[in-house]
């Protein structure tokens, strides 16, 4: 199984990125897929959750400037991250989660500066 996460990078306050996490190894129609973020001295968080149905939940502080979406023929999730923050900062993961078992991605770096 892997989970290859990419689009990370360098972007200016109130900018906009694109992270991808193409999967392999796993039914992916079948698995909840999730961002998670961990910025230093902070604890993993969940960013944004999409179910196999296609329900979207969100954290507080990214609804309404983050989207997140799949794409079962190619086997991805994505990120759409619009007016980024530095707050944003963070090691981004993605996370796929089947009914018998879960799998990490190995993280993307989001760096916004003021």
């Amino acid at each position: 199984v892997q989970l290859q996460a990419s689009g990370g990078g360098l972007v200016q306050a109130g900018g906009s990125l694109r992270l991808s996490c193409a999967t392999s190894g796993i039914i992916f129609s079948t698995y909840n897929m999730a961002w998670y973020r961990q910025g230093s001295r902070r604890e993993r968080e969940l960013v944004a959750h999409i179910t196999s149905g296609f329900m979207r939940t969100y954290a507080d502080s990214v609804r309404g400037r983050f989207t997140i979406s799949r794409d079962v023929g190619k086997n991805t999730v994505y990120l759409q991250m619009n007016s980024l923050k530095p707050e944003d900062t963070a090691v981004y993961y993605c996370n796929a989660e089947g009914p018998y078992s879960a799998y990490w991605g190995q993280g993307t770096q989001v760096t916004v500066s003021s």
